[in-house]
């Protein structure tokens, strides 16, 4: 196996993007608790959810991890927050970097997907962390508030889906190319 897709998704749009990425280059994809050894892989792509300032399995699967000569990996976030918006696009790399070392921050190359969200699907413990934020949220300052912020006060309570699959068009791109 010379490339792979590794995912880490809990409600499902991390895995949506890593199903049809797979679909449009052959690359096998599997979840994260099936990761096989890296070592040998030349591509790898780590597609994750992004939750409570993580990426889902990301530290579990690069732990101990250096890229070697030849080897090209490839991190893709997934979250609700519009990664457009240059606040949310620092926040998510500030969060990678809690999980990864300097040498994979700076050999990576870093993409930024948008997900989607059904508050009916949440576990219990993540639908009280929603409604938590959503009353500190509620009780700021229109002034105060990020754009992340009123997006999430906009759909509290909702089911939305930002997915779109036109967006992995740079990332199969960088897959293309050779790497160094």
């Amino acid at each position: 196996m010379h490339q792979v897709i590794i995912y880490g998704s809990k409600y499902g749009s991390t895995y949506r993007y890593a199903k049809q990425l797979s679909e449009q280059t052959n690359i096998t994809a599997v979840s994260y608790n099936e990761a096989p050894d890296l070592s040998e892989i030349h591509t790898i792509i780590y597609m994750g959810g992004l939750y409570a300032g993580g990426v889902v399995g990301l530290a579990k699967v690069l732990r101990g991890f250096s890229i070697q000569n030849g080897q090209k990996l490839l991190l893709v976030t997934v979250g609700l927050a519009d990664p457009n918006e240059p606040e949310n696009r620092v926040n998510i790399r500030t969060s990678l970097q809690k999980q990864l070392s300097p040498e994979l921050m700076e050999r990576a190359k870093i993409f930024h997907l948008r997900g989607g969200i059904d508050y009916q699907k949440l576990s219990f413990g993540h639908r009280m962390m929603m409604k938590l934020l959503y009353q500190s949220l509620h009780r700021t300052p229109l002034e105060k508030q990020t754009a992340e912020n009123r997006a999430l006060i906009e759909t509290y309570g909702k089911q939305v889906d930002f997915t779109d699959f036109s967006a992995l068009e740079p990332i199969i791109q960088e897959i293309q190319r050779r790497a160094i």
